[in-house]
């Protein structure tokens, strides 16, 4: 029988004790609004617009920068365009670098913070593919006091290319939070730590795609049944023929598809047994079923809209017209019964890669 279808939570700690930075639209991007989030402690996640800030205990996953005497350190970046750049680390399958702005990217509206970025290495990124690759990044910077990390990562993904190998935030934190010892940024004299997480999304192996061919080739089909209600076969079964590059099979149930009362002709399209489907391919079908008028222009047609999810389906109309009102004018006068499908779309799906 046919299947019928029918067309880190920590605990709170006081504001005071730590100051949460503010911060403003940066000329890479990075869009931080300057209101602060009343009412969530900085222990505990929160989320801007396009950040997300929160602690944890866990210490930085790809590269980390510990500063022994970070008073030195300030002082040695303007001879390198204030910002100092770490070596090589490997992440994802690709070379990067993190770069600090002590006192902050001026040219990225971080003058008074501590700015943060990464750098994707261009010969790692050219010798592999894909030219381009997405990464999240997640800034940190320790805090002794509290003996675990403020972390600050954008919520989206940002895509590193040969034309933009740099992405960043240029407002992690205040630079006089940072310097102030009581706030534990600053230990153990002057050293301090900053690190990044660097979670390279891995390029898609697996996809499908669909095409929908409108008015395909070989789009109609006509059959003629002769003597029709002499017919003893039922359902029965057209020729197979080939319509937008599958092969058919039209199925007439004389006595209805439900076979309970017989005053029904139901009509039905299936895959041909030689098609075979791959494991979860479907097909679109969009037609037009049609019984014929032998004698004028008053053809019964009936649209077929159906996904084919197996090559055992069939679908159509099982009440497509009754069996009196073909028999009283859609018959001829030798009792042919003539038959017609016009397909209109018909899908095709790839999946990738190809097995």
């Amino acid at each position: 029988m046919p299947k019928i279808g029918v067309g880190d939570p920590s605990p709170n700690i006081p504001r005071s004790r730590l100051k949460e930075p503010s911060s403003r639209r940066g000329i890479l991007g990075i869009n931080i609004p300057h209101r602060k989030l009343e009412g969530i402690s900085m222990m505990s996640s929160s989320i801007s617009s396009t950040t997300l800030q929160s602690w944890r205990e866990r210490s930085p996953s790809s590269y980390t920068l510990k500063i022994q005497n970070f008073s030195q350190f300030l002082k040695s970046t303007p001879t390198s365009d204030d910002k100092y750049q770490s070596g090589l680390f490997s992440s994802g399958g690709y070379k990067w670098r993190m770069i600090v702005y002590p006192k902050g990217n001026d040219k990225d509206s971080g003058n008074g913070f501590i700015s943060m970025y990464l750098e994707i290495d261009r010969t790692s990124l050219m010798s592999t593919p894909p030219s381009e690759v997405f990464a999240d990044l997640r800034f940190l910077v320790y805090n002794k006091k509290e003996n675990k990390y403020f972390t600050i990562q954008d919520v989206e993904s940002k895509p590193f290319n040969t034309l933009r190998t740099i992405w960043g935030l240029p407002q992690v934190l205040q630079l006089d939070t940072l310097k102030d010892p009581e706030n534990g940024y600053i230990f153990e004299g002057d050293q301090c730590e900053f690190g990044v997480d660097v979670i390279v999304a891995p390029p898609p192996t697996k996809w499908e795609q669909i095409f929908f061919n409108e008015r395909p080739s070989n789009a109609k089909f006509s059959w003629t049944v002769k003597n029709f209600f002499e017919v003893k076969e039922d359902p029965l079964s057209s020729n197979i023929f080939s319509m937008g590059g599958r092969n058919w099979v039209l199925k007439l149930y004389i006595k209805g598809e439900t076979r309970r009362d017989g005053k029904w002709l139901s009509t039905f399209l299936f895959l041909a047994g030689s098609e075979t489907m791959k494991e979860d391919e479907k097909i679109y079908t969009r037609a037009h079923l049609r019984v014929l008028d032998p004698f004028g222009n008053n053809d019964i047609t009936k649209e077929l809209l159906c996904w084919h999810n197996n090559s055992k389906s069939g679908w159509g109309r099982p009440h497509f017209m009754s069996i009196a009102e073909l028999r009283e004018a859609y018959l001829d006068k030798e009792g042919t019964l003539s038959v017609e499908i016009e397909l209109e779309v018909v899908s095709t799906t790839n999946f990738y890669p190809i097995i």
